[in-house]
């Protein structure tokens, strides 16, 4: 990409808070060329508008060779929603950006074989200090791997590389059994969360135990959980996540700035990576893009 490429901007899952909304538009508006339908700001009870009015919208937007990157609204919910809808369509070679609900999407297109950026949506970019906005703009502009990112807690010890995978942990598991999961076996898998208390978190983690995720996948990274504690309970979740990593034996770091918090780095889905558990280091082996 270029500054003034043009872009989309889709609202695939739900309604947004409009503030916010144009505060994030502007910040991208100032380096890129979006474009966005007019029925975006469409609402339908817990969704931007119909299914047929955000799966012509995502389609159109994912398909048009016009367009170096598209970008996602919100999360919420909604996105899962829409996949039997791309089965046929002829995807563009653009950059899908979202996260949340958005993971939806980009273990579809992992599914495909491609990359996509897991990273702030546009009601989350306005709120985002500037260093991540000049890391997601390195991400669309530069071939070259960005630089690494620092987690804050070793779960468990070990070096694993692979193809880095996930993303919204509810959303992840909602997929499993879908085809539209893309293979696990040599990945490194990103899981993060908001809103969900440590006894679901354990749920969620145990129906990926149960389905055989972790005997697929090399390691795992760990983004944040954000309000994810139970009141005046005598642990807390990522104590809870600790136990459950250990459980599995497979190399995991915890504490990286990836999710529902602020800041919010962008990483390449679908990309090689490393992770050194023991020095809780996530570095990235190759560009989200090709020169």
């Amino acid at each position: 990409m270029r500054p003034r490429d043009p872009v989309h901007i889709v609202a695939p899952s739900g309604p947004f808070d409009v503030p916010t909304f144009e505060k994030g538009l502007g910040l991208l508006a100032d380096r890129y060329a979006p474009v966005h339908r007019p029925d975006l700001y469409d609402a339908w009870r817990y969704l931007a508008g119909s299914d047929t009015r955000r799966a012509e919208e995502l389609t159109q937007a994912l398909t048009d060779t016009s367009a170096r990157a598209v970008f996602c609204a919100r999360g919420g919910y909604g996105a899962m929603r829409l996949l039997p809808s791309l089965h046929s369509a002829n995807l563009a070679t653009s950059a899908l950006v979202g996260f949340s609900d958005v993971t939806a999407l980009h273990l579809y297109l992992q599914a495909q074989g491609r990359v996509s950026l897991h990273g702030p949506v546009i009601t989350h970019l306005g709120v985002q200090p500037l260093a991540v906005q000049d890391y997601l703009f390195r991400l669309l502009e530069s071939p070259e791997p960005p630089p690494s990112l620092q987690g804050e807690a070793i779960y468990v010890r070990g070096v694993a590389e692979g193809t880095l995978v996930g993303g919204n942990l509810s959303v992840f598991s909602r997929l499993l059994g879908t085809p539209y999961l893309p293979p696990l076996e040599d990945s490194i898998l990103l899981l993060e969360d908001v809103g969900e208390k440590p006894y679901r978190l354990d749920r969620m983690w145990t129906h990926l135990r149960l389905a055989g995720v972790f005997e697929r996948v090399r390691g795992i990274v760990l983004g944040q959980f954000t309000d994810c504690e139970h009141k005046d309970a005598p642990y807390s979740s990522a104590d809870v996540l600790r136990s459950l990593a250990e459980e599995t034996g497979l190399p995991c770091a915890a504490g990286f700035p990836i999710g529902h918090d602020i800041p919010n780095y962008p990483v390449a889905l679908g990309t090689r990576v490393r992770l050194d558990a023991g020095a809780a280091l996530l570095t990235f082996l190759e560009g989200a893009v090709q020169a």
